[in-house]
């Protein structure tokens, strides 16, 4: 395989390097490490123009531990400055992003504000008409990877159409798209529809959670066709030409800048028999399983509270490659030779692929491509043309409902 990178830190890396490795193909760009920009600021951090919109109501949040004012969480400050806030919902992960991904998780009470939390990852995962009874605003605020199998969106779709069902006002407090530099991958076919994918977008859709909401919004994809009260604040300065590091990990598996750019490419391996770190300091940073034969990185899964308690291959050396270095990568496309050639290298092909992989995908075209040919070049080149002309067209369809300056 062939990879093109570029590097963007210091060249005594490789006189210290002692293990090779695998590196992103051709689109890679150098990665900007920054604080996104000095002068950026949140939809949150603009507290002046959502506070005059709350005096007198009863609010509700939907907020997590990436939904900060500055370095405050966004619940302490507005319960601070006098708002009156009656619910928490939480959406995957928990309120304080410590709980392993997967596992529902209790309502519960915060015991910093005294508020009750009600989780929206559990066996309900849409508010109920009660616990919107007596509020007038919901307030979303929750950090985005970009990625249309990352939950959060598919909460905030449920709390939109919740609050349309019970007359509610929804605001959206925007904030960085880390992964919003790019667009690529199939675009979800509704057979496939499910709580990691659950609207007509790509894999990377290259969209805010505000401009996604505006978005689900105008072309009503809320149940019955429903359109929700829906207030966006927007972020100030922000653009989607340049990738934004952010100053929270937005979940347990995503603890830095490299797991989140990589996992766009790498997530597609939840739906295989490939590990892709959980359980190990390198989540969406190392890939390989045991008995792979490629690659000279070794690495042994284990269990890591509220992490990954009980990743794949838990206390098994599995073999493959890691990404992590002193070099980052920014890639402009999923990279699809990483699933090509583990598949090429598992004995047991029917074994390979497991029933969450579609969902995943957003389609069985991909799984069938990667299995019909032999040959990684022409397996890749029959993949991106298999969605390019869906993906051309989704393009021109995003830029009705873009609120920031585009990467075009």
């Amino acid at each position: 395989m062939k990879f093109l990178f570029y590097i963007i830190l210091c060249i005594s890396f490789f006189s210290t390097c002692q293990v090779k490795e695998k590196k992103p193909k051709a689109g890679t760009v150098p990665l900007s490490i920054s604080e996104a920009d000095s002068l950026l600021k949140t939809g949150a951090d603009q507290i002046h123009l959502y506070k005059p919109l709350l005096e007198g109501k009863k609010v509700a949040l939907v907020i997590n531990q990436s939904s900060r004012i500055k370095n405050k969480l966004l619940a302490d400050t507005l319960q601070k400055s006098g708002v009156d806030l009656k619910i928490l919902f939480t959406p995957e992960h928990g309120l304080r992003g410590d709980v392993e991904a997967g596992r529902l998780i209790e309502n519960n009470t915060d015991p910093v504000t005294g508020l009750p939390v009600i989780s929206l990852y559990s066996n309900t995962k849409k508010p109920i008409p009660s616990q919107l009874r007596d509020i007038d605003i919901v307030i979303i605020d929750l950090q985005d990877v970009g990625a249309r199998f990352y939950t959060y969106i598919n909460t905030m779709h449920f709390v939109m159409e919740s609050c349309a069902e019970n007359r509610k006002t929804v605001i959206v407090l925007d904030r960085p798209n880390p992964n919003g530099h790019y667009i690529d991958g199939p675009v979800l076919k509704p057979a496939f529809k499910s709580f990691v994918g659950m609207h007509p977008i790509p894999i990377v859709h290259g969209l805010t959670m505000g401009e996604l909401a505006k978005m689900i919004n105008q072309e009503k994809w809320l149940a019955d066709s429903l359109v929700c009260d829906l207030v966006i604040i927007k972020m100030k300065n922000y653009t989607h030409k340049r990738r934004y590091s952010l100053l929270v990990k937005p979940s347990p598996n995503l603890p830095n800048d490299l797991s989140i750019a990589l996992y766009p490419s790498l997530c597609m391996f939840e739906g295989t028999a490939v590990s892709v770190g959980r359980g190990t300091e390198k989540p969406f940073q190392v890939i390989g399983y045991p008995g792979f034969t490629k690659g000279n990185y070794k690495f042994k899964p284990h269990f890591i509270e509220g992490v990954s308690e009980n990743p794949p291959y838990n206390g098994q050396t599995c073999q493959g490659y890691d990404f992590n270095s002193s070099i980052l990568y920014k890639l402009d496309k999923i990279d699809w030779s990483f699933l090509i050639e583990l598949y090429a290298s598992y004995k047991e092909k029917n074994k390979f692929f497991t029933k969450f992989f579609p969902l995943l995908a957003g389609n069985d075209q991909i799984q069938k491509l990667i299995a019909e040919n032999q040959d990684p070049v022409m397996a890749e080149n029959k993949i991106t043309e298999s969605y390019r002309m869906e993906l051309e067209e989704y393009k021109k369809f995003r830029k009705k409902y873009l609120l920031y300056e585009d990467f075009e």
